[in-house]
């Protein structure tokens, strides 16, 4: 079991995070890393060349921790773990990501349209030195979506901030007739994931 009172610095901007770790009780401080395209993000999430889906989410949730540790470090705050997380969907290899703009939502979820793809989140925890890392992967079914669906839900605006362009916490739930795997993992924080983490890394 996770100890009592246990506050962890999150390295992520998602209230999908904030919320589901106040599920589990642990308590955090945002800890937000720099994504502005002027000043350079804090993390390139570019997939590599040739990176399956798997290497990369995993990649890129380090990535986050271990920024998120140095700016701990840079600004001389107290120590607590960094947890840091990476969704990411995908099907037949190809990895979704974050849509840039709604022509690039729409292309998404045409793809997903009447298929079942894969939703893989990383979580990692980092605690001076030490780091865990864990990752789940779960299916998601779409029903068949008609074209003046996915310009309906584009236009609501609730895929832009998400990997694969929808949100199963939201509207895009509608769509999905099964899953198999972890739906909090598909929100954006696998909790079980979570929770062995940081009993481990708190022993």
């Amino acid at each position: 079991m996770i100890p009592y009172n246990t506050r962890v610095y999150l390295a992520s901007r998602s209230p999908r995070r904030r919320e589901l770790l106040r599920q589990i009780g642990v308590g955090f401080e945002m800890l937000v890393l720099r994504d502005k395209r002027d000043r350079g993000p804090d993390v390139d999430e570019t997939p590599l060349p040739g990176e399956v889906p798997d290497d990369y989410v995993k990649r890129v949730c380090r990535a986050k921790a271990e920024a998120g540790s140095l700016r701990l470090a840079e600004r001389r705050l107290p120590a607590l773990p960094v947890l840091a997380a990476d969704t990411t969907v995908c099907l037949d290899g190809r990895i979704f990501g974050k849509p840039a703009n709604g022509e690039d939502a729409t292309r998404m979820l045409t793809a997903l349209s009447g298929t079942e793809h894969r939703v893989l989140t990383a979580v990692a925890v980092q605690f001076g030195s030490r780091a865990e890392l864990a990752m789940s992967e779960s299916f998601v079914r779409f029903r068949n979506l008609s074209s003046e669906e996915i310009a309906a839900y584009v236009a609501q605006g609730e895929p832009m901030d998400k990997a694969g362009a929808y949100g199963i916490q939201g509207y895009a739930a509608a769509f999905i007739p099964e899953i198999r795997g972890s739906y909090t993992g598909i929100m954006g924080l696998p909790l079980f994931e979570t929770a062995m983490l940081l009993e481990r890394i708190l022993r």
